[in-house]
């Protein structure tokens, strides 16, 4: 139980990480390609878990926030940058999990005038409690609801043979399939999560003798967001693919309705909307507090949930506070949701050049040797960062309607 205490940090993060948006993703990918996606979830475990490693090593051993380090090393211009980016996506992203909320509502016929008002509002009430730690622990026990998405699965009966068939060959030289494959690839490591984790272990206090343990939260977290991925992926590939290989699946309603046939209508809505419920409030409550952390670090503000709101860190928590209030409002008022989700789409992709780019340069300048990558290791995991970096460029031109 001692070790355990020490988790939380890398689950919460990777659980935000598998958030409404990226459950769509992965529904649309094994609908449209069955189980040809399943194989570049794999892929994509090592090089999540790597970025995010890097991130909380760099946060125990500084005890500094992602802001804090580059303001301090590239100076308060660049910090701004990437603050000022960061809270937009951040913004972006948080529409994105109301929009999630709203849809799982509307499910069970609740208005979104219900579902946003209310989500809004526990989601106030946990940073309002002086406890990062209780916050954390809630918001891992609200993102675990995403695990519904395994019965849903398994009354999908998938069969081995057909998963180890499609894995075999990947269509690479469809256009569709490269597009989703960039989506996936661009949504499993967003500019936010750096922020968060790097922020969340110094929260928590972590010295350098619980980097081990941050290795295997980190490590835990990533094989379980990669695995509700490949799920989902599975669960669609089982059922849709197979009637339906060309079904467009944009939103809750139309995952749950794909899926009545084969689950039974009311077991896909309860399952489907569980997991994504889970995942888009525990998405909401990371983006909103990497975006006031990060923007919080850059500016020397106060900023720990630790502290009830006061005079000193009154400017952390309006800030937090306003990103729910304006997300909760843009999305009642019908703003036009999918360009917002575009736009934060296009922001990621350019975001993650620059993000990416500080987290080794950061690692490289502000960590002692013997807590630095060296050798093959740093080349391997630095050419990642450079494929992950190209995949979320290619989703841009495609994104706006380029080409």
């Amino acid at each position: 139980m001692a070790i355990l205490a020490l988790w939380g940090p890398g689950l919460i993060v990777m659980l935000a990480d598998t958030d409404a948006g990226c459950i769509i993703t992965a529904s649309q990918s094994g609908a449209q390609f069955g189980y040809s996606m399943v194989l570049p979830q794999v892929v994509l475990i090592p090089i999540l878990f790597a970025v995010q490693e890097i991130t909380a090593r760099l946060g125990i051993v500084t005890g500094k926030g992602h802001g804090q380090l580059i303001r301090e090393r590239f100076g308060l211009r660049w910090g701004l940058v990437s603050a000022s980016t960061l809270v937009l996506s951040s913004i972006g992203a948080l529409l994105t999990e109301f929009a999630g909320v709203a849809g799982v509502g509307e499910l069970f016929g609740i208005s979104k005038w219900v579902t946003i008002p209310t989500a809004t509002v526990f989601l106030l009430g946990l940073a309002f409690t002086g406890s990062y730690r209780r916050a954390e622990r809630i918001g891992i026990a609200v993102g675990l609801a995403e695990l519904a998405f395994v019965p849903a699965m398994l009354l999908a009966h998938p069969h081995v043979h057909d998963l180890f068939q499609g894995t075999a060959g990947l269509p690479l030289g469809n256009q569709q399939y490269v597009y989703l494959l960039a989506a996936n690839v661009g949504a499993v490591v967003m500019p936010w999560m750096i922020f968060y984790q790097q922020s969340a272990v110094v929260q928590r206090g972590l010295t350098v003798k619980a980097l081990k343990q941050a290795r295997l939260d980190t490590g835990v977290g990533t094989l379980l967001t990669q695995g509700i991925m490949i799920v989902v992926v599975i669960a669609l590939a089982a059922t849709v693919h197979k009637v339906n290989p060309g079904a467009t699946l944009d939103d809750v309603g139309q995952i749950a309705s794909s899926m009545a046939p084969f689950i039974g209508s009311n077991t896909a809505k309860v399952l489907i909307g569980a997991s994504i419920l889970g995942g888009a409030l525990v998405a909401a409550l990371v983006v909103s507090l990497a975006g006031s952390w990060g923007l919080a670090e850059v500016l020397g503000w106060k900023h720990s949930l630790n502290d009830r709101i006061s005079r000193r860190n009154a400017k952390f928590y309006i800030t937090y506070g306003l990103a729910h209030i304006v997300g909760a409002i843009l999305v009642l008022v019908s703003v036009d949701l999918v360009g917002l989700a575009v736009d934060c789409e296009v922001l990621n992709a350019l975001l993650l050049p620059i993000v990416l780019g500080f987290l080794l340069a950061l690692e490289a300048k502000c960590l002692p040797a013997e807590h630095r990558m060296r050798g093959a290791y740093r080349i391997v995991l630095t050419t990642l960062c450079v494929v992950v970096i190209c995949f979320g460029l290619y989703m841009v031109p495609s994104t706006l309607g380029w080409t």
